[in-house]
């Protein structure tokens, strides 16, 4: 969402104590990170403000700075997906051609210009790519997601790992006036199945959950997507339905959903997840008022204790089984699905500051301004 300034990053609360969570490392960067993708096996990717990527094959021992495209000066990533050591795609946001995908093979010794913006009004917000270790035959496609032009979000596609994007055939989803997305962690989106995709808003208008299902091909009906209560169910050409509600979060210029995250119930094969969405007011970072919100069979509820502010990313911890979100004001955890919340914070060892300050998500890893990149330390996660 354009509309997100830069200095929300530097929006800092209070100092706490008590237990320890983020093992703050060395980046060699001052960039405001906002991309970040552990791929596993001690290989991560980060993006950032300034043209920055950067990358780690040993857990994070070492962070090292890319070369980056000599066409990028003035671009920022904020958004990083990457498939392996050497293979990561970096998108930009920006107004029209602002707004790039840029590829490495070679562990970043080069890049490739995938893909420009062609909407001059476009702006891009987000780049999912489907879980491989759940679905490693879906592993190359992906799906690219900006605010609306012309009344509609914008959606691209691929089916080959980025080489080749085409918009959204036919129809895509129909926005409000005033909704947009926000590109604050590249995790307003996510793709439980090729077939599925969710995201979430916000804006002057409302804060909505938009999801919706269609075959690979996206011309023919699958199956009724999931339409909640209060929803509002679109029937779009090939008879796919696409359903959009809205969700007990505030909104407004600065304020809505902002990151989304799921866990499944079962196996690749089993259909259904349980979902978790956080957000707020990113200029008031300190409100706790309908900032978070999670599923259940009656509908999104919003949470019965929520996180301490302002939350721009939230992700699941399978190892750990909860939920962990990161905002400029501190981090907080939920062991009952979102339900509650509960915060965490530094021990008298850590950096007085170590809950505090970030953007972004990938666990184990979570990045923030000034090239901010912690480790989370799993042993103080217990209750």
């Amino acid at each position: 969402m354009r509309r997100l300034a830069f200095f929300v990053a530097f929006l800092f609360a209070g100092l706490s104590s008590g237990n320890a969570q983020w093992e703050i490392e060395e980046s060699h960067t001052t960039a405001d990170l906002r991309g970040i993708d552990s791929v596993g096996n001690g290989i991560v990717w980060a993006s950032g403000s300034g043209r920055t990527v950067l990358r780690t094959t040993d857990n994070g021992v070492h962070w090292h700075t890319c070369a980056v495209p000599t066409s990028a000066e003035k671009l920022d990533f904020r958004g990083i997906q990457a498939f392996d050591e050497n293979t990561a795609i970096v998108m930009s946001s920006g107004k029209g051609d602002l707004s790039r995908l840029y590829k490495t093979t070679d562990g970043c010794q080069t890049w490739k210009l995938l893909f420009t913006n062609p909407d001059k009004e476009g702006f891009w917000d987000a780049i999912q790519f489907i879980d491989a270790n759940r679905f490693p035959m879906d592993r190359d496609f992906g799906m690219l997601l900006g605010d609306p032009v012309d009344g509609h979000f914008v959606v691209f596609l691929t089916f080959d790992r980025g080489e080749h994007w085409e918009r959204q055939i036919k129809q895509a989803p129909e926005a409000q006036p005033g909704e947009a997305i926000f590109a604050a962690s590249n995790s307003s989106l996510i793709i439980p199945r090729m077939i599925e995709r969710e995201f979430v808003t916000g804006g002057t208008t409302a804060s909505r959950i938009v999801e919706f299902s269609v075959f690979p091909e996206d011309t023919s009906f699958v199956r009724d997507a999931k339409v909640l209560p209060g929803a509002v169910e679109f029937y779009g050409p090939g008879q796919r339905r696409w359903g959009a509600s809205k969700l007990p979060l505030t909104y407004g210029a600065s304020a809505g959903a902002f990151s989304i995250a799921a866990r499944p119930w079962g196996p690749p094969n089993q259909i259904g997840q349980t979902i978790v969405i956080v957000g707020g007011d990113y200029q008031h970072p300190n409100s706790t008022k309908e900032i978070a919100a999670y599923s259940s069979p009656e509908g999104i509820k919003p949470a019965q204790t929520p996180p301490r502010g302002y939350r721009s990313s939230v992700a699941y911890d399978p190892a750990q089984k909860l939920w962990i979100t990161v905002g400029p004001n501190g981090t907080d955890i939920s062991t009952d699905d979102g339900k509650n919340w509960r915060a965490l914070k530094p021990s008298a060892s850590d950096a007085p500051d170590a809950d505090q300050h970030w953007n972004a998500l990938s666990l184990p890893f979570v990045v923030g301004p000034h090239g901010r990149i912690g480790k989370l330390n799993a042993k103080t996660l217990a209750p």
